[in-house]
């Protein structure tokens, strides 16, 4: 059984809102899912996008999806991609296709001559980070994320 990886088309979209939804079940956030496929559309096929997204195919089945956009590093003066979503269904956890996911963007982060290819883990999620491990990252220790979201976001605007 081969993996494939192709970018994502407008006929993927239930498939890959279908994946979001299951990767918010796994990490323990099922209710926390607001986007529909009209966002998911905009988002991916508008022009210009917000994101990409490709998808792993197990013998012409979709089994993953990476969803990812550029960001920029003033340190380089260059762009990186951001890897925002990374799901492999659980039938299809081993058979290659995360590794497969991962390796089509770091092709394209190269290509595109990006600096960085970045992404978040769940710190509790540690089959994902020894998988990550094992393809050469490196957990950026000294970091963490911050956020401002809902009404925190609403009032920093000042619009509260």
């Amino acid at each position: 059984m081969s993996i494939t990886i192709r970018p994502a088309v407008p006929t993927d979209i239930a498939t890959i809102l279908g994946f979001v939804r299951e990767l918010a079940e796994f990490e323990r956030e099922p209710d926390a899912v607001t986007a529909t496929e009209p966002h998911l559309h905009d988002a991916l096929f508008n022009s210009p996008p917000a994101a990409e997204a490709i998808i792993a195919e197990q013998d012409g089945v979709p089994v993953g999806m990476a969803v990812f956009f550029h960001n920029f590093s003033t340190w380089t003066g260059v762009r990186g991609i951001w890897l925002e979503d990374l799901y492999v269904t659980p039938a299809a956890r081993g058979s290659g296709a995360g590794k497969a996911l991962l390796v089509h963007l770091a092709g394209l982060a190269v290509d595109r001559g990006c600096a960085r290819f970045e992404w978040a883990v769940l710190d509790w999620n540690v089959r994902a980070i020894d998988f990550y491990r094992a393809m050469g990252a490196e957990a950026m220790e000294e970091w963490t994320t911050q956020r401002v979201s809902g009404n925190a976001l609403v009032k920093l605007a000042g619009r509260s």
